[in-house]
């Protein structure tokens, strides 16, 4: 193997360790997230309270979309991964309201 190659292979490993603590925080983090909105969902049941807040999540929404777009990340895609939650987040709430 060359220099370059082996460097390449070092820089590579040094990447895909990164993107591995990445992605554990990005677990972690949700699982907060999910905690607190598991709690939110609790309280709404409680208060006989709608699972959804529509005009929550459009806020919500244009809000991140703003971040992703200040931190390089595609609007779109943060839109799409944040509809995402928010259908996972109401279907937990529904579940509660039962």
């Amino acid at each position: 193997m060359s220099d370059a190659t082996t460097r390449a292979a070092e820089l590579l490993k040094e990447h895909r360790e990164s993107i591995d603590r990445l992605d554990a925080v990005m677990i972690y983090t949700l699982a907060e997230r999910f905690a607190q909105t598991q709690a939110v969902g609790k309280l709404k049941a409680e208060h006989d309270l709608p699972p959804s807040d529509p005009d929550r999540e459009a806020k919500q929404i244009a809000r991140l979309e703003k971040l992703a777009s200040d931190s390089g990340l595609d609007p779109e895609f943060a839109k799409k991964f944040l509809n995402f939650v928010i259908s996972e987040v109401i279907r937990h709430h529904e579940q509660f309201q039962k």
